[in-house]
C-alpha cells in the first residue's frame, strides 16, 4: 500500500523547521510523498499575514528542488474555514483506496485537534502523525516525529519586523520572496 503524507497549514511564512520535519516523516515513515496543503483561513488560528497566494509562492520556491514533496492548493480554492476533512476527502478521491493516508500536524495542534470539524470521521481516514519540534513530550496516543528545531514562523515574522535577519530560517528563494513582497513588515504580537 503507498503511504501519502498530507501536510497542512498557514505556512506564514513555510520555514527550515516545516521542511526539515516532513523530510523526517518521509524518511522515518516511508512515504512515498509529502503533500504540503496551505490553509485558506485555519477555525484555530489568526489569518495569515501574507496572502494565499503569495503563500503558495514561497512554498512552491521553498520544495522547488524536493521530489518527494507535492502542493495541493485545494483549501485556498474553497471558501474559509479551511477544514482538514474536506481536504482529506479531496485526496483520497484523487489518490485512490490504494494509499493510506498520514496527517501531518505540529505538537501545537493537539490541545484543540479533537474540537477539529469532524473529527471522529478524520480520525478513521488518516493515521495522525504528530511533528514535535519542541522536545516537550507531550502526552498523546499518535505516532510522533521529532526532533528539537527552535524556529517559528512567528519569530520569523518578528525578526522581520524588527529588521534582523532571517538567513538560515528559511530557504533563500523564500526570503527573497519576503524581501521582494515587503512581507512582515508591521510588528507581530
Amino acid at each position: 500500500m503507498r503511504k501519502i503524507g498530507i501536510y497542512g497549514g498557514t505556512f506564514d511564512p513555510i520555514h527550515h523547521a516545516h521542511l526539515i520535519l516532513a523530510r523526517e516523516a518521509r524518511e522515518t515513515l516511508g512515504l512515498e510523498k509529502v503533500i504540503f496543503v496551505p490553509a485558506a483561513v485555519s477555525p484555530f488560528k489568526d489569518p495569515p499575514a501574507a496572502s494565499a497566494e503569495t503563500r503558495l509562492s514561497m512554498l512552491q520556491a521553498a520544495i522547488a528542488d524536493e521530489p518527494g514533496f507535492a502542493i495541493d492548493d485545494c483549501e485556498l480554492k474553497r471558501p474559509a474555514p479551511s477544514y482538514s476533512i474536506d481536504t482529506v476527502e479531496e485526496i483520497r478521491k484523487r489518490e485512490g483506496t490504494g494509499a493510506e493516508l498520514y496527517f501531518l500536524i505540529g505538537d501545537d495542534n493537539l490541545p484543540d485537534l479533537k474540537k477539529w470539524h469532524r473529527f471522529g470521521d478524520l480520525e478513521k481516514m488518516v493515521r495522525f502523525v504528530v511533528l514535535d519540534r519542541t522536545g516537550s513530550k507531550t502526552k498523546h496516543s499518535y505516532e510522533a516525529v521529532a526532533r528539537k528545531i527552535d524556529i517559528s514562523a512567528t519569530e520569523i515574522r518578528k525578526r522581520v519586523a524588527s529588521g534582523r535577519s532571517i538567513r538560515y530560517f528559511v530557504p533563500s528563494a523564500v526570503e527573497e520572496i519576503i524581501r521582494r513582497g515587503n512581507l512582515y513588515r508591521e510588528q507581530v504580537k
